[in-house]
């Protein structure tokens, strides 16, 4: 994976201040230099300037970017952060119309694809990607994002001037561009964060190519096109055919993402998500004659104090070393500090350019830089739940009557803590009300569907493009911050696309959770591991974290002059600070409670203490 950032301007030709546009370029791709530590280029034309961050994946020594080719006699440059997983087969198809290729690399491949197919290439990526394209035949810059949103592409528009990057931070280093906060992003802020509206920077005038869309910048102006949804239907196949077709299309997602020419591992938690890419890698290797590497996460003393939940009934000690065993991988235990959640706080904030899952944000940064060590690409275990219906939600009561996102219900922790006046303008109810019902209107509907099934359809629908894209920004931006590439395999479109229209009843057989996938699983895993219930992202039971982000808090919010306190009631924050909590109320998703509440309180501080951010 890689950085990318540049700046579109068709009023003027950027190439007679060709120095000062570069050393802009710089400027911005520095920002992004923890995404591509390898190498770094600049490339300045006539309207468009890129810059890239290169973290070498494949063809390490060919790859390097910005990359320009010449067709008959036009010039075409690319700058793309990501990676395609049907690479050999687009290879394949543009060698047969003629086109000769210099380099392994995809990027290659991707920026030919673009020069035959035009904006139709965005239909034939199997991968995850962001680029921009400048296009000198046809005078134009083409922006594309896959279509799950894996990876980021943030953008400004300021005077005719469209400004891009793969984080919003690298946006800061344009002139003109600063951190401002309106209503719009307070909201953004206090009614859904850590989850984010699709498109919406938070921050006034930045903006988020959505997943699954292209952008034509040209002299006419912006034009924004979405390439590909999900489609709503009848399953026809049987229970056994569908299992036969989860089975194949995951193992094909699996081994088509086990290529790198660096060195590959998978997280594994010991859960069935982690286990099934696990075991399909370490076959693959065997094949090889290598042996998979593998990484678990846990936290200092969490032994000693976990406590089973119905979220989270039992803990992954046991099941890691049966995995290990079983498919005699190399495997690494990693454990984090408990100073760690409190301590990197700061330092998660910052890679987000947002606050985000508090200590679940601090605790993975610090993973992602341990693996970092021995490892540049993984696979990880994402999007499963919500592709296969994994979350309580999809069953819970309250979800099918309750019109509200399912993962944050309650706003009222949210709201107290807030000076009166701001409450009652910014009014969140009602703004998450409207993000609600705006999505919901998205939906994809299918006529057969009884009540019941619509409403489990928008319960999903949902998850994937809230709940799932919330995860995928954080593993991003955690992951990417450490030089790490992690990949995602459950998040294939194939493979989404057709779990899609899966029938519950299938799904959810002799009401198992995930069941189709755990039936398609017969014969990869061992069937302890197989049937094992559903275990979350590992979080810290630990009652000292809690201590810490209390004594940290309460540190921010003695200084008259912190900023949060701009916006939030000292008095309400402290009653927070001096009360007991509740770990059964979460105020976000099934884990976050209190404590993570407290953390991304000071993560907001962070933000605006940080950034020097403009509140209007």
């Amino acid at each position: 994976m890689c950085g990318i950032c540049g700046f579109i301007d068709f009023k003027r030709n950027l190439i007679k201040d060709e120095k000062e546009n570069k050393a802009l370029a710089y400027r911005m791709a520095k920002t992004l230099r923890h995404r591509g530590p390898d190498s770094h280029g600049e490339w300045v034309g006539e309207h468009a300037v890129f810059a890239h961050t290169r973290l070498a994946v494949i063809d390490v020594e060919n790859g390097l970017q910005p990359m320009k080719r010449t067709v008959e006699g036009h010039e075409f440059v690319i700058t793309y952060n990501g990676e395609l997983y049907n690479t050999e087969d687009l290879r394949n198809d543009l060698k047969s119309y003629g086109y000769q290729f210099t380099t392994s690399s995809d990027t290659e491949v991707l920026l030919y694809a673009y020069i035959h197919y035009g904006e139709e290439c965005a239909k034939k990526l199997n991968g995850i990607y962001a680029f921009a394209i400048w296009d000198s035949m046809r005078q134009r810059v083409f922006v594309c994002r896959d279509r799950f949103g894996v990876k980021p592409l943030f953008y400004s528009q300021i005077d005719g001037v469209t400004v891009f990057g793969s984080e919003i931070k690298s946006l800061f280093e344009y002139p003109d561009i600063t951190p401002v906060l309106d209503k719009t992003g307070l909201c953004e802020l206090f009614a859904l964060s850590p989850a984010r509206t699709q498109g919406n920077g938070v921050f006034k005038d930045i903006l988020e190519l959505r997943p699954a869309r292209y952008m034509i910048i040209n002299r006419r102006g912006t034009f924004i096109n979405q390439y590909w949804s999900l489609d709503s239907h009848e399953h026809t196949d049987s229970y056994e055919d569908t299992i036969d077709k989860v089975r194949s299309l995951v193992y094909d997602s699996v081994k088509r993402q086990l290529v790198s020419d660096v060195p590959i591992a998978t997280f594994l938690s010991g859960g069935l998500d982690s286990s099934i890419i696990t075991a399909i890698g370490a076959m693959e290797k065997a094949k090889e004659g290598k042996t998979l590497s593998t990484y678990s996460f846990d936290y200092e003393d969490n032994g000693k104090y976990f406590k089973s939940s119905s979220f989270q009934p039992d803990s992954d000690t046991k099941w890691v070393p049966r995995m290990v065993d079983e498919f005699k991988t190399n495997h690494s235990y990693l454990v984090c500090p408990n100073y760690v959640l409190t301590e990197l706080l700061e330092e998660a904030l910052m890679a987000k350019d947002l606050p985000g899952m508090a200590d679940v944000d601090a605790s993975l940064l610090y993973f992602c830089r341990e693996v970092k060590k021995n490892h540049t690409v993984v696979l990880s275990g994402e999007c499963s739940d919500e592709i296969f219906g994994g979350y309580p939600w999809f069953r819970d009561k309250k979800a099918f009557e309750t019109h509200a996102f399912p993962w944050c219900y309650d706003l009222s922790l949210r709201n107290d803590i807030l000076l009166d006046s701001v409450k009652d303008t910014l009014d969140l109810e009602s703004y998450s009300r409207m993000r609600y019902e705006e999505s919901i209107e998205e939906v994809p509907v299918f006529s057969g569907d009884n009540p019941e099934e619509k409403r489990r359809r928008e319960i999903s629908y949902l998850n994937i493009n809230w709940f799932m894209t919330n995860l995928l920004d954080r593993k991003d931006r955690m992951s990417m911050a450490s030089g790490l590439e992690v990949r995602v395999p459950f998040c294939d479109h194939k493979l989404v696309e057709y779990v899609w229209n899966i029938p519950w009843e299938m799904k959810n057989k002799n009401n198992v959770s995930k069941n189709i996938l755990r039936e398609a699983a017969i014969g990869i895993l061992p069937e302890d591991v197989r049937l094992r219930r559903k275990s979350p992202y590992p979080k810290t039971h630990n009652p000292h974290y809690e201590e810490a982000v209390k004594t940290l808090l309460d540190g921010i919010i003695s200084d008259p002059n912190a900023p949060i306190l701009a916006l939030c009631d000292k008095n309400k924050l402290q009653t927070i600070l001096d009360g007991t909590s509740d770990y059964g109320k979460p105020f976000f998703g099934q884990l976050m409670a209190i404590p993570q509440f407290i953390g991304y309180i000071i993560q907001v501080n962070y933000l605006l203490s940080n950034y020097k951010v403009h509140i209007i």
